[in-house]
């Protein structure tokens, strides 16, 4: 079983309201945040993973619990709260009753937050770095600095990021980055959502440092860019129930699979399939093993 630690920057407490029956309401809390739907899909996948972040104050203490009770290891840092989502789905559709936001972590928060994950992933496997709204208040560089710190030390290292916490994570050498076509035209890496375009600017990125570059493009399929190959991963179609969380999902694939051994477009294989089968569902960074490594089998690649 390999041990992975992963950095959620974000974390969040999930309160919703659904109607099963009779229009009698029925209220479930979760926990959640891009960190905790990765870690969730590592455990599923069979990796063993400590959770680095923020669950303090009533809110993340609350997540904090929940994820404990979920078997996941969380290692936490020092935050006033962490942000609630109260939302409601009785008729059919996701509605946001109220957003409370976290607060910025201050520069005590933030080194005790970068420590923490240093420090726990010295005996990890793989490392994996997930991002942060800009309410949370990480500096640009934050990222980068740990990845770079995190490579010194030896360790793999998968980050899915976007925006301005980028390049630094470039430019630290040796990290497989996943972004989604959309983040890269946002972000300015590419210009548009082309392959060939998306192509040539995984390219850039590599000899900026990147050891690989993952791009996700929905129905569209899955752009992987090494050094050596570049090749288009498509899964078997498959109606959506909850698109949110699938690219989460498949960074949990990739980084299990590669803690695993596995090279990088196998890797990709059950990062995809994990992300496919996830959109037919409602939970976030959620599946079955057996389910996801059988559809991984039916993912196709061919060169790009």
């Amino acid at each position: 079983m390999p041990f992975l630690s992963v950095l959620a920057a974000a974390p969040l407490l999930e309160v919703t309201l659904e109607t099963v029956r009779d229009n009698d309401p029925h209220v479930h809390v979760h926990a959640g945040g891009q960190g905790l739907w990765v870690a969730r899909m590592i455990a599923t996948l069979g990796g063993q993973v400590v959770v680095c972040g923020p669950f303090d104050g009533e809110t993340g203490v609350a997540a904090a619990a929940l994820a404990r009770a979920e078997g996941l290891e969380i290692q936490s840092t020092h935050t006033v709260a962490v942000s609630a989502h109260l939302l409601d789905y009785r008729a059919g559709e996701r509605e946001e009753i109220a957003v409370m936001r976290s607060p910025a972590l201050d520069r005590h928060d933030q080194d005790d937050l970068y420590g923490t994950m240093l420090v726990r992933s010295l005996d990890a496997d793989l490392c994996v770095l997930t991002g942060a709204d800009p309410d949370v208040g990480l500096p640009d560089d934050f990222f980068g600095r740990l990845a770079a710190d995190l490579r010194a030390d030896g360790k793999p290292v998968v980050a899915d990021l976007s925006g301005a916490h980028v390049p630094g994570v470039v430019e630290a050498g040796g990290v497989v980055l996943k972004l989604s076509h959309g983040e890269m035209v946002d972000g300015g890496f590419a210009d548009d959502t082309e392959v060939a375009t998306l192509r040539d600017a995984g390219r850039r990125m590599l000899d900026g440092g990147l050891s690989a570059l993952v791009i996700s493009m929905a129905e569209h399929g899955t752009l992987v860019v090494e050094n050596d190959r570049v090749c288009l991963l498509t899964t078997p179609t498959v109606s959506s129930r909850e698109h949110k969380g699938a690219g989460d999902s498949m960074t949990a694939g990739i980084a299990v699979a590669l803690a695993n051994g596995a090279d990088l477009l196998e890797a990709v294989r059950l990062g995809a399939a994990a992300g496919a089968l996830n959109v037919t569902r409602r939970g976030l960074g959620t599946g079955r093993r057996d389910q996801i490594e059988a559809f991984a089998e039916r993912v196709k690649a061919e060169e790009a």
